[in-house]
């Protein structure tokens, strides 16, 4: 009898753990932040008076009558983004000129004192509903900083900011992103004052109380970006790429001198690779131009489609997102070299990664956590986000053999972990079956959301191989696959 009860005391304790996930490790991401990494590549586009004083940033003393387009259209612009793969816009609303393009309360400066629409139009709504339109999500940037405003660096002011953004907040649907940058003063027009202003940016516009009783409370889907996060980091640069190992997580950091991380006062130096066991799960952003500057300049190109792939790969495939800067002409349009860029880059990337070559090869792992098919590495295939191959607690290091029924070509390389658990891998590697060996042909860090590797040339192999060589816990990896780029 007793036998019979330590048995069935000992399969009930296996069950029990096989169906009993891998303990979350470190940060994790919120459902927001999940949604966030889906998006992948998204656009912010800057449309201000600045547009048509040909400069890049506007002083604030431009006639409100100078914003004039001569035929704007939000469905070209967003029709042409979407054929670029963005599923995205995040919207200027406010520059740092202090131009509003909605028909704001708080301030004379804005769209309904321009000729557009004569006077009643809302360039905000127009956007907004052309994303949604075309299946786009929509953000909104709100630029803290305002060269045109008087009340600009006193405490009126921050009350002007806040019912700014609450008008965005409140008219314009559900957002997928609160944009803010950390340009904190300087020289401007402020009601004519023309002269410098210097504030405290760790304590004048108050971001812990903004960003939780305006943006938590009004727009609870919406990703904070800053150069701390909440939700979103600035990756340190403007060349729309992070470093080959990036992490999702970070601490962050006051600049030297100061006691308080806040936009424009943050250790930039951090961003770019996060910080390993961070303490909030805050990815990078790779915010860049699709031309030299962020507005538009009649004698600049767009970057070209091999240009904005390898971008696509050093963000994106480095577990962050890629933001491109759209600059729509006088018009109100983005221009035909724009548009016929971002189309070839869309398709190029659509095209590359539209078959994972080992979809349908067999998968043998040297551990399958409590032996449950429902952690089996043939989930590393299954094309299913929430799907994944998990491994007992004391298998860190564990690898998979995948095998095709016929040899293959590839150069590209994607893995994908199972983030809701955490980014848990540190270091791994892929062979590939050649000559009747296994040879490695990448090593790589850190993983996360996605983690692309683009070979110098082409591998023919029937076989391959992922290694993890270093994680601290077990592993949650949702996706594995390998893909022919089609440049």
């Amino acid at each position: 009898m007793i036998k019979q009860i330590t048995g069935l005391l000992c399969l009930t304790a296996s069950i029990a753990f096989a169906q009993t996930p891998p303990k979350p490790y470190g940060a994790l991401p919120a459902p927001r932040q999940i949604a966030w990494h889906e998006t992948e590549v998204y656009g912010i586009m800057h449309f201000t008076p600045t547009t048509f004083e040909n400069k890049e940033w506007g002083y604030g003393d431009a006639d409100p009558k100078t914003f004039n387009p001569s035929d704007f259209n939000a469905d070209q612009i967003v029709q042409a983004a979407k054929a670029g793969g963005l599923r995205g816009i995040v919207l200027v609303a406010k520059h740092h000129d202090g131009f509003c393009l909605w028909p704001t309360k708080t301030t004379d400066y804005n769209i309904t004192k321009s000729p557009f629409r004569e006077g009643k139009g809302d360039l905000v709504r127009e956007v907004a509903d052309a994303a949604r339109k075309h299946g786009l999500k929509f953000g909104v940037y709100c630029s803290p900083w305002d060269r045109n405003n008087a009340k600009y660096g006193t405490p009126e002011y921050i009350k002007i900011y806040r019912e700014q953004l609450r008008e965005l907040y409140t008219n314009y649907g559900d957002l997928f992103m609160s944009w803010h940058d950390g340009a904190n003063g300087g020289d401007g027009y402020y009601g004519g004052a023309r002269e410098k202003r210097s504030i405290d940016n760790t304590t004048y516009y108050q971001w812990d109380s903004t960003w939780t009783n305006y943006t938590r409370k009004l727009q609870p889907n919406a990703n904070i970006f800053s150069d701390i996060g909440w939700d979103v980091r600035w990756a340190g640069n403007e060349d729309g790429s992070v470093n080959p190992t990036s992490w999702a997580t970070l601490t962050p950091k006051p600049s030297e001198g100061q006691n308080v991380a806040v936009p424009g006062q943050a250790n930039a130096t951090e961003n770019p690779g996060g910080t390993r066991g961070g303490k909030f799960w805050i990815p990078a952003e790779c915010d860049v131009p699709l031309r030299k500057g962020w507005f538009y300049h009649a004698n600049e190109k767009p970057k070209t489609p091999e240009k904005l792939f390898d971008l696509y790969l050093k963000s994106v495939g480095r577990g962050a997102a890629l933001d491109l800067g759209l600059a729509p002409d006088t018009r109100g349009q983005l221009h035909s070299d724009d548009v016929a860029a971002l189309k070839t880059f869309g398709d190029h990337v659509r095209n590359t990664f539209a078959t994972n070559l080992i979809a349908r090869a067999s998968s043998k792992a040297v551990n399958v956590r409590g032996y449950n098919s429902i952690y089996s590495a043939k989930n590393l295939l299954d094309g299913k986000p929430d799907t994944y191959w998990a491994t007992d607690d004391d298998f860190k290091t564990p690898e998979v053999v995948i095998e095709m029924n016929q040899p293959v070509i590839f150069d590209v390389i994607s893995l994908q972990e199972y983030i809701k658990l955490g980014q848990r891998i540190e270091e791994f590697a892929v062979d590939a079956w050649i000559g009747n060996e296994w040879k490695e042909i990448y090593k790589g860090t850190s993983v996360g959301a996605k983690r692309l590797a683009k070979l110098d040339v082409p591998i023919t192999s029937q076989k391959v191989r992922l290694r993890i060589t270093k994680s601290p816990v077990s592993i949650a990896i949702s996706e594995f696959g390998v893909y022919k780029d089609t440049e």
